[in-house]
């Protein structure tokens, strides 16, 4: 939940030595004069020369690669309108801390003071040079339709603005995932859209790309539904402009399978929403408020699938979940551009990713135990470190599949690795790790198997092929807990002691052999084999399993005595 931010704690926080977000911090070694001469005169030359010769070298000897410029003139920020250039700085600073963080991708923000789009393009167009892709940012419509339009014609790099696509593509996995769930197809959807603007005719474009008939959107905005007979409308509106007899938002709605808002707040009131279809997906996307307060349309029917842009409502969308994933895989194959079939590639891993299992890591970001698929996650929440090797990969394969990427991946494990690396160095150990694990999975054994987050880090270890769980406890409880957590544990043994009676008769009598002259008698033995702890530790010492985790519900002593009476500690030497 995203807690409340006070005024002065904003300023504060941007005004802190150093000041804003951002700053430029060399990537080479600068602590002699030798270095310092590589680093620029006379050294410098020689790159140079090289990039001169043949210019696809500027990709080896220089950050092009790696470097996005996050553009804007700042006539639609945020929620705030056209504040201009330099009140838009902290808004692209921030973007370029979310690219950083979640991809690892360098951003210089550039805010310029032009509204004129020819001389916007011109601007944007010369500085080619410098990016390996441009993210626009915040530039109002109609004018981010021609600029985007002709900087993609014109530029050879990535150009995409985040503000129509990256809303589009998230509300469309989250959109996918949604009809799953109510089991209604993707043709026969009639979606109402409340906003003409860049967002709002990206996202119906989208859904379009993925199946919904023009013929079922309608399409409203400040003046009532786009109609073919109004006298005024841009090129983009008039793609969804309607000859039904619909003057109104009210009129819109009834029967309709979904609405989604991109336009101001409250403007959907619990009315309008009665008069929906059954099973009704409401995607009410304005910030800070939507277009219906979520309490208030929960509370009106009890068959809604709701979607806002806030964080603290279930399934928001929100573009960070794209962005710099999508830009990720498109740098790293070197895309001349993100086309159609990148994007909806995006939307396919986002939505995949969902129907997984979350792992402890996100639940304990997010302060909850129950996230899985469903009406309340219909898409990956943004602490997700899956994403990167999720959606990265998904993009830049359909780069190189549909021809717009000049270089290939060959290796895809050791490209996943390549990502968790640029994301922290934590990431790299726990990389290398993995890696090594795969090469020969363990059998493991997962003691405390009645414990739900036991089974889903066991889940994990199946997805990552690290290792082959061994599920110790009780067998119909553990069964009963993947069943009702969806679970993809079918193939894991589950080894319940009380059904091993001879297996635990032996085990016993090892133990007395092991501990008689410790003071421990045969029953004493045979009733520690009850005890998951001591039953899992001598599977290990049989050679039976390779591994054995433990300690969640008892403490440290009680879950280490077995070990160290059965296996004993190594000796000093």
């Amino acid at each position: 939940m995203c807690s409340k931010i006070r005024k002065q704690e904003a300023l504060d926080f941007h005004e802190a030595p150093p000041r804003g977000k951002i700053e430029v911090i060399p990537t080479k070694p600068l602590r002699s004069q030798h270095d310092l001469a590589l680093a620029y005169s006379p050294g410098v030359a020689v790159p140079c020369l090289e990039i001169a010769n043949n210019q696809q070298g500027v990709y080896k000897y220089t950050a092009k690669g790696n470097l996005v410029g996050v553009i804007t003139n700042g006539t639609a920020v945020l929620g705030l309108g056209n504040i201009g250039p330099e009140a838009s700085k902290p808004v692209m600073e921030g973007k370029g801390v979310l690219f950083k963080k979640f991809a690892g991708i360098d951003v210089f923000d550039i805010e310029v003071n032009e509204t004129d789009p020819d001389k916007f393009i011109e601007i944007v167009k010369s500085l080619e040079p410098t990016f390996g892709g441009i993210n626009l940012e915040d530039i109002k419509a109609p004018e981010c339709f021609k600029i985007e339009k002709a900087l993609r014609e014109v530029m050879s790099i990535p150009v995409m603005h985040d503000d129509q696509h990256g809303t589009a593509i998230i509300s469309s996995a989250a959109l996918l995932n949604a009809l799953e769930l109510v089991d209604k197809k993707i043709e026969e959807l009639k979606i109402v859209i409340s906003g003409g603007g860049a967002a709002a005719i990206a996202c119906a474009d989208l859904y379009v790309s993925l199946g919904v008939d023009v013929g079922n959107i309608v399409m409203t905005d400040s003046k009532g539904v786009v109609r073919v007979d109004r006298d005024v409308i841009n090129e983009q509106k008039a793609k969804y402009a309607t000859n039904k007899h619909l003057h109104t938002l009210s009129d819109a709605l009834v029967d309709a399978d979904m609405f989604l808002g991109l336009s101001k707040a409250n403007i959907l009131t619990s009315e309008m929403i009665i008069t929906m279809a059954a099973n009704p997906i409401i995607f009410a996307l304005s910030n800070p408020d939507p277009e219906i307060a979520y309490e208030l349309a929960m509370s009106t029917r009890k068959d809604i699938i709701m979607a806002t842009g806030r964080s603290d409502h279930p399934n928001q969308v929100n573009n960070v979940l794209g962005f710099p994933y999508i830009f990720r895989g498109a740098l790293d194959v070197r895309a001349t551009t993100i086309n159609e079939a990148m994007k909806l590639a995006a939307v396919k891993a986002i939505a995949d990713l969902a129907k997984e299992s979350v792992p402890d890591l996100v639940l304990k970001a997010y302060g909850s135990n129950t996230l899985k698929f469903g009406r309340d996650y219909l898409i990956p929440k943004p602490l997700d470190p899956r994403l990167i090797t999720i959606i990265s990969p998904a993009v830049a394969k359909a780069a190189m599949d549909s021809k717009v990427a000049q270089i290939d991946i060959e290796n895809w494990e050791q490209y996943k690795i390549e990502l968790q690396e640029r994301i922290g160095i934590d990431q790299r150990l726990i990389s290398r790790i993995i890696t090594r694990a795969k090469k020969d999975p363990k059998r493991v054994i997962f003691g405390e198997a009645h414990e739900v987050s036991i089974l889903k880090a066991a889940q994990q270890v199946v997805d990552q092929g690290v290792a082959i769980p061994l599920l110790l406890g009780n067998r119909i409880f553990i069964q009963q807990l993947i069943k009702e957590n969806e679970l993809d544990l079918g193939e894991c043994e589950i080894i319940d002691p009380i059904e091993q009676e001879s297996r635990r008769l032996d085990y016993a009598a090892q133990l007395f052999k092991l501990r008689q002259r410790k003071g421990m008698t045969h029953p004493q033995a045979k009733k520690a084999m009850l005890n998951d702890n001591y039953f899992g530790v001598m599977m290990v010492n049989n050679e039976e399993a390779d591994a054995f985790i433990s300690g969640m519900s008892n403490d440290y002593p009680e879950t280490i005595r077995p070990a160290l009476e059965i296996i004993g500690s190594e000796s000093a030497d």
